[in-house]
């Protein structure tokens, strides 16, 4: 196998297709045999053979990609060729006879990462997300400082983009709001920073809670934050829920009767195609339509009669 030069790249990374089950052997060995790091990924995203890793409430997540990617990280200089035929004999695998070099150059990944976030404006600047390492603007309009962290929600992307949009919108002072499905917590932070008085955010995971219950104190905001088994007994003015089609269909006797009489509810993470299904899930509580949508994805509104 022929050794990639290139006196710019720091590292080098060593690309392997292999079946599921000789991937994941080969990544179990590398860090003994020399290698930085090792990941695997699906040889097939991007392919209609693309296999989720995730399931939704209901489905078991696949276990194994059929064929994945071992990505293994040397030192330029390192003898790599020598060190995969080890893990090769290591994980008892017969290798491909050219892998994918990719050559990787130093680079100031902290800073890359922090230019991919930069702050967000919401409504014209009627709100804001800004991470800790940009100055907020010089503005009268509530600031949410938020970082990338393990729980989705920063605000750029179109859904939470959506759901922040009705509730600078629909949040009046002294409202109660449900943010169901929190992540970060943003959009319960933002109900709060609009004027809210009592919001209370539920997660079904426990490392989304802890992200919330940090991002609403680095906010001085005030949350109720709970799992998603607590018993929810109380009714709110405003429900806003930013998850996928197939738990916004499950949860809709949930959500729904948890909208206060003339309350109004919002619901995101629905794909166009898939509207229907969640309108027909409601109807039997609150007539919902399509009121928004962004880059294919849709925000579904209704009020409580």
């Amino acid at each position: 196998m022929p050794a990639a030069k290139n006196s710019a790249a720091r590292w080098l990374e060593v690309r392997i297709v292999l079946p599921a089950e000789d991937a994941e052997r080969l990544a179990e060995v590398a860090l003994d045999h020399g290698a930085l790091s090792a990941t695997l990924e699906d040889a097939d995203a991007g392919t209609p053979d693309e296999t989720p890793q995730f399931g939704e409430p209901g489905e078991a997540p696949a276990t194994l990609w059929r064929r994945s990617v071992v990505a293994l990280l040397f030192d330029s200089d390192a003898p790599w060729s020598q060190r995969l035929a080890e893990m090769a004999r290591a994980a008892q695998v017969t290798l491909p006879d050219e892998p994918e070099l990719v050559p990787i150059a130093e680079t100031d990944w902290v800073r890359q990462t922090q230019n991919q976030f930069p702050p967000i404006a919401v409504a014209d600047g009627a709100l804001w997300i800004v991470p800790s390492w940009h100055e907020p603007p010089a503005t009268t309009a509530p600031v949410i400082r938020l970082d990338p962290g393990l729980a989705f929600g920063t605000g750029s992307h179109p859904t939470t983009h959506l759901c922040l949009e009705w509730l600078v919108r629909e949040v009046t002072a002294g409202a109660s709001v449900l943010d169901y499905g929190c992540g970060s917590g943003i959009l319960a932070i933002a109900a709060a920073k609009l004027g809210a008085s009592a919001v209370t955010a539920v997660d079904i995971d426990a490392d989304a809670r802890t992200a919330t219950c940090a991002n609403a104190e680095a906010n001085s905001v005030d949350l109720t934050v709970l799992p998603a088994d607590a018993p929810l007994n109380q009714t709110f003015d405003l429900v806003v829920a930013n998850i996928l089609t197939r738990p916004l269909i499950v949860l809709a006797p949930t959500l729904a009767t948890r909208v206060a009489s003339q309350g109004k509810i919002a619901l995101a993470g629905i794909l166009a195609e898939q509207a229907d299904a969640v309108i027909a899930a409601y109807a039997p509580w609150i007539r919902l339509e399509i009121a928004a949508e962004r880059e294919g994805w849709v925000r579904l509104e209704g009020t409580r009669s």
